[in-house]
């Protein structure tokens, strides 16, 4: 099948996955305490702050060996040898296996936005693999065949692998700029519309300069730790500051473009949560904190570069790197791919039908739970609201539990864990936790709409009042308390 012909048909599905209107067909996968949205976001990071060296280290090793073998210094050369199998292990294996753990994780928590990510972007995704082939067998070759390969092959062969990790950056960076902001793909879904987003440019400036401001920092704790003060230290040491501090200005510029091109949800979560604005302050200072760290040390007073100063760079960066990768998941919410997946797992346009249908009927693995259990709830293979608010209080907290774990455990834990429900909910009288269920993206902008019956809801509040704590002794009475004290 040809690459024409394979776009084509993927034009044909993606009209059709925005026209269809699907049930919910996956179930959820349940992380105790830590929440499977957390263990993707651990997984995650350790895989991008790897994968960047990843890009920035191929460029870094093709630079830096074709001016080793220009300049015919072979101390330098032994130097770069020493530091590429760190850079292998690092990198491939490492990086290598947390790549898979996101796939696992993701296809597990987020099964639905992975199908939209997987079918829209199949194309994108064939690309990258070839890349990543290409990028393992290279670097394999580049470190096996280091004296066995004439210089110009050995050179060539080390641009191949730095090309083909930027290429991959930039081809998965369109897919994950996709999830924040599709553009016009909403309206008119293809490849190309997605993939070249507004998003796009911005992420492909600043991940770029992290993967280069982050291997200067690699480089420097691996020289301080491995070399004594010498020529060769204070070549590299010369060498890598003005990547570094060019990293730094690309991941300013390309962050001033993130925020200019953010989605109009997502610029009022970034606003309006305390939280966010504070990181975002944060991500500045401390990549103005790296910038003149870089200026007044390596660039200016190579001599400062010892051990512990290159351990401070490093988490420097690392920190502020990962708070960046923290931002950039936090302001998609509520949805996982904007205006298409919300964080429950279920397409925005199907929402409607949930509320008229009711939850547990529209999701197949609800409804079957239902039929199990209670088929005197049913009739004709359908749910009956009015008949649910008639079972047992213990049966209706069941119930309302099976609809939190389908339509909240994507973000939250129960009564104990990351984002626990539970704490938020102590002395809430039964009216109001039923009104915040009705309204959930009324009452926060970051919850998807409730996308139930109003019986439903009655379930669900049943089942928060069942965790959510006793008042504590000491804590201001509630109005009823009060009016019972007279």
């Amino acid at each position: 099948m040809t690459s024409v012909s394979l776009l084509r048909n993927e034009a044909i599905w993606l009209r059709c996955f925005v026209e269809r209107v699907a049930l919910m067909h996956y179930p959820w996968w349940y992380v105790p305490v830590l929440t499977a949205p957390m263990l993707i976001a651990i997984i995650a990071v350790l895989h991008v702050l790897v994968s960047h060296y990843a890009v920035g280290g191929g460029l870094f090793f093709a630079v830096e060996v074709s001016h080793a073998y220009r300049t015919g210094n072979r101390e330098y050369l032994a130097y770069l040898k020493r530091h590429a199998p760190f850079f292998i292990l690092l990198t491939v294996v490492f990086g290598a296996i947390t790549g898979v753990g996101i796939w696992w994780t993701i296809g597990l928590a987020s099964p639905l936005a992975t199908e939209v990510l997987i079918r829209t972007f199949v194309f994108g995704w064939a690309t990258e693999w070839v890349f990543f082939v290409l990028e393992l067998t290279s670097a394999f070759i580049f470190y096996y065949y280091w004296d066995r390969l004439p210089p110009r092959t050995h050179q060539a062969i080390a641009w191949i692998y730095g090309i083909s990790a930027w290429m991959s950056l930039v081809l998965i960076t369109g897919i994950t700029a996709f999830m924040l902001h599709p553009g016009t793909w909403l309206q008119t879904p293809s490849f190309w519309r997605g993939f070249f987003n507004p998003q796009f440019v911005p992420q492909v400036i600043s991940r770029t300069g992290g993967a280069i401001l982050l291997t200067a920092l690699y480089v420097y704790l691996h020289s301080s730790l491995t070399l004594p003060s010498g020529e060769v230290r204070n070549l590299i040491i010369r060498r890598s500051t003005r990547p570094a501090l060019l990293g730094a200005v690309l991941i300013t510029s390309g962050g001033l473009a993130w925020l200019a091109f953010l989605p109009p949800s997502a610029r009022m979560a970034l606003e309006a949560a305390a939280v966010l604005t504070v990181l975002m302050v944060l991500i500045f200072a401390l990549t103005i904190v790296v910038f003149v760290l870089l200026y007044l040390g390596p660039y200016r007073n190579p001599g400062w570069m010892t051990p512990g100063f290159a351990v401070a760079l490093l988490l420097f960066g690392l920190a502020a790197f990962s708070t960046g990768e923290f931002i950039r998941e936090a302001v998609r919410k509520p949805y996982v791919v904007y205006g298409v997946v919300l964080g429950n797992q279920i397409l925005e346009k199907e929402v409607p039908q949930f509320r008229k249908e009711g939850f547990l009927q529209s999701g197949r693995w609800t409804r079957q739970f239902v039929a199990e259990h209670y088929p005197q709830v049913m009739e004709n293979g359908h749910i009956l609201p009015d008949k649910l608010l008639q079972l047992s209080e213990q049966d209706r907290r069941l119930l309302g539990q099976v609809i939190f774990m389908h339509h909240c455990n994507d973000c939250h834990a129960a009564d104990t864990g990351y984002s626990a429900v539970g704490p938020l909910l102590f002395s809430r009288p039964r009216d109001m936790l039923v009104e915040m269920v009705r309204h959930l993206n009324e009452t926060h902008y970051f919850m998807p709409p409730w996308s139930g019956t109003p019986e439903e809801a009655e379930l669900v509040t049943d089942y928060l009042l069942s965790i959510a704590p006793e008042r504590p002794h000491g804590i201001y009475p509630t109005l009823e308390q009060l009016e019972a004290r007279r």
